[in-house]
């Protein structure tokens, strides 16, 4: 089943942990921890989603290469004027979903239109 959201005036949290959850599957009647689920997200009015607090200044996004001391940073502000708000938002519905195999199946489930 398609899933399509409205992202105009929703908080990003919010909206993340919303289409995490429709990507797991749990809203489906048929819902398996151990399959990917069949339903897709299709996010719309991306630009009008907005972002609560000091957070677009404050919050850090961090990587690690593997070698050491190669800890990188990146703060949001500067991802969204990079990539726009649709990686920020791509990003934290992919922190919200489970750390398994299963994760880049469900994340590649969500559509994320202008």
């Amino acid at each position: 089943m398609d899933y399509t959201i409205d992202a105009k005036n929703k908080n990003l949290g919010r909206l993340a942990s919303e289409i995490a959850v429709i990507l797991q599957g749990k809203k489906n009647p048929n819902y398996d921890p151990r399959l990917e689920g069949e339903d897709k997200v299709i996010v719309k009015n991306i630009n009008d989603m907005t972002v609560s607090g000091k957070k677009e200044t404050d919050k850090i996004y961090y990587r690690h290469t593997g070698y050491m001391g190669h800890l990188k940073e990146e703060r949001m502000e500067e991802v969204i004027a990079k990539k726009g708000k649709r990686e920020v938002l791509r990003r934290a519905v992919m922190r919200m979903l489970p750390k398994n195999r299963l994760q880049i199946k469900r994340i590649k489930k969500l559509i994320i239109e202008k």
